[in-house]
């Protein structure tokens, strides 16, 4: 019984939830149970903000780490639950509760086996996560395409900027070549995102394949130089470029009026402007775009 109701909950249940399903069967009896299952490896014990945890066990995953100790598939586990965002030593050790020193005999032991792997992340660049072996690491870990070996590649992200300007840019020159009314150049001038990740795919200057999310990242960049405007418009489902229902057309623009001072300033069109100031982890004089333009 207590395996049925396991079965329902894949993340795992309580001991209360357990008592609540079966109200008539003594705690001792309850509690018996339970550590049979656990003895014979068909329950993980596992532990969480609201306390410990009772899980039915992956038969594919105990099959990976047998012959290991249960300190061992222990580990295996909490790695296997973090999926391909990984999981710092630190968190291993508080989710175990197993000292440092047996946890890094641990990581080493199924490195070995090639179970797990280790992987520098880009949000700490002295510290690992663990993983399985198998999977690909989150972008939240490698950064995506705009690094490369934790270094940020901005090169590239310029030439990706320039060319997606580009682009757009040409789109505007060919609308207002058209000599058609002002309101059919303003709308022939707009590309999708999907449209400026083809030309950007067909160009070939990337090493990595890039998705439109990582277009669009491109696209906000020039948006907030203001060089780019974005409108969102209704979209049949199943459109190319288009996300529930709706699909975000860009424009390249060139200013009517010069810019204010303030807005020449990178505080004039800085997207973080409310949580900046002094002391803060966003302030103005630890602002690398702030320095740069001092310098200029």
């Amino acid at each position: 019984m207590i395996k049925e109701l396991c079965s329902q909950f894949p993340h795992g249940i309580t001991d209360q939830v357990i008592q609540n399903d079966m109200p008539h069967v003594e705690p001792q009896q309850r509690a018996m149970a339970i550590n049979r299952l656990l003895s014979v490896g068909q329950l993980d014990l596992l532990r969480n903000a609201n306390g410990l945890l009772y899980r039915l066990k992956d038969t594919q995953s105990t099959s990976k780490v047998k012959g290991s100790d249960n300190q061992e598939k222990l580990v295996y586990q909490i790695i296997e639950d973090a999926g391909n965002k990984g999981i710092w030593s630190r968190d291993i050790r508080f989710k175990s509760n197993l000292p440092l020193t047996e946890i890094n005999k641990i990581l080493k032991n199924l490195e070995s086996k090639k179970l797990i792997k280790a992987v520098k992340s880009v949000a700490a660049s002295k510290k690992k996560v663990y993983m399985l072996y198998n999977l690909q690491p989150d972008r939240s870990v490698t950064g995506g395409a705009w690094y490369s070996d934790q270094d940020f590649e901005s090169e590239f992200v310029e030439v990706l900027n320039q060319q997606c300007f580009k682009f757009l840019q040409s789109k505007a020159e060919v609308a207002r070549d058209s000599k058609q009314s002002p309101m059919v150049q303003r709308n022939s001038s707009f590309a999708t995102s999907h449209e400026v990740w083809k030309y950007i795919s067909e160009l070939g200057i990337s090493k990595v394949d890039l998705s439109m999310e990582d277009i669009e990242t491109i696209l906000n960049t020039l948006i907030f130089d203001g060089k780019v405007e974005m409108t969102i418009i209704a979209a049949k489902e199943g459109t190319v470029g288009s996300v529930d229902g709706q699909m975000k057309l860009y424009r390249g623009v060139n200013p009517i009026i010069p810019p204010t001072g303030l807005v020449k300033t990178p505080c004039g069109l800085c997207p973080v402007f409310d949580d900046c100031h002094e002391g803060g982890e966003i302030s103005p004089s630890n602002c690398i775009y702030m320095s740069e333009w001092l310098d200029f």
